[in-house]
């Protein structure tokens, strides 16, 4: 882990509704100005993570610090040094694009709200419609503008569940450069997500959450290392010989530009997470 100041701290989080056990006892870190990623299934508890995190929800057991700041005691500090941008999207359908983000500019009283607005409506390809009742807007216009919303108060730490659900490729690899920068400028991004190469591209730590549990954790690189029998990858000086070394290489001193580890995707190693604890349960 790194030697950063930690901005988000949770430990030992229990969280059930009736007799349906959702979090059970998780502890996570995140450093400061990094980019944390939560993976799993739909259901395995992300979201919940997220409430709990925002102060919408309050855990059964557990500690939570934001910035230094206890979740059980001062709830309205963490809120003035947080934004969140949820599953689903949050916009006022009655009010156009414009007004939608001058709101929030007034009541977090930010200054130069004008400026901010028009600077995020450029960002976001939303300048046309700046104008125009968000209820006429696509989906995909609408996450952009939800998005907006989160960034213009410019949080220290800021929570994305599951942030380019409905975006098209373009606007998908904008909110990931986004994201970079948001994280180079000291920002803490902690977010959820089902597109594992989402995760691998953006995130400095990967944790991955099951039936309420954190099976694995560490960056992209730690998980992938973690799969047995990688093998490796050879990389010839050309053709030609790697050709020859199909046929020859245990008998032959073939150049070699390259040896490489031939690691799993991130994809890989989820999906063979989830398999395991499958067959334990099945064999239990």
């Amino acid at each position: 882990m790194s030697n950063l100041p930690i901005s988000i701290e949770a430990s030992a989080l229990k969280k059930s509704y009736k007799d349906k056990e959702v979090l059970n006892d998780v502890n996570f870190k995140v450093p400061s100005g990094t980019i944390y990623a939560l993976l799993g299934s739909n259901g395995a508890g992300k979201t919940t993570i997220v409430k709990i995190l925002s102060t919408l929800l309050k855990p059964d057991e557990g500690s939570v610090h934001i910035n230094g700041f206890d979740l059980a005691s001062q709830g309205d500090k963490i809120r003035d040094c947080i934004s969140l941008t949820g599953q689903f999207v949050a916009v006022d359908e009655v009010l156009t694009g414009r007004e939608n983000l001058k709101l929030i500019g007034q009541l977090r009283r930010l200054p130069n709200i004008k400026r901010k607005i028009v600077e995020w409506l450029a960002f976001f390809n939303l300048t046309d419609a700046a104008d125009r009742r968000v209820s006429t807007y696509s989906g995909g216009m609408r996450r952009r503008l939800d998005i907006a919303m989160s960034l213009m108060v410019n949080p220290q730490v800021l929570f994305l569940d599951e942030p380019t659900t409905g975006l098209d490729p373009q606007n998908r690899i904008a909110m990931w450069d986004l994201v970079k920068n948001l994280s180079e400028k000291g920002t803490t991004v902690f977010l959820t997500t089902q597109y594992l190469e989402e995760a691998e591209y953006l995130a400095d730590n990967v944790a991955i959450l099951h039936k309420g549990r954190i099976m694995v954790e560490g960056t992209p690189q730690d998980l992938k290392e973690i799969m047995p029998n990688r093998g490796v990858k050879l990389n010839f000086t050309s053709e030609e010989k790697a050709a020859e070394a199909l046929k020859l290489l245990s008998a032959n001193d073939i150049a070699v530009a390259a040896v490489e580890q031939d690691l799993p995707s991130l994809e890989d190693v989820f999906l063979s997470l989830i398999d395991e604890t499958k067959e334990e349960i099945s064999h239990a």
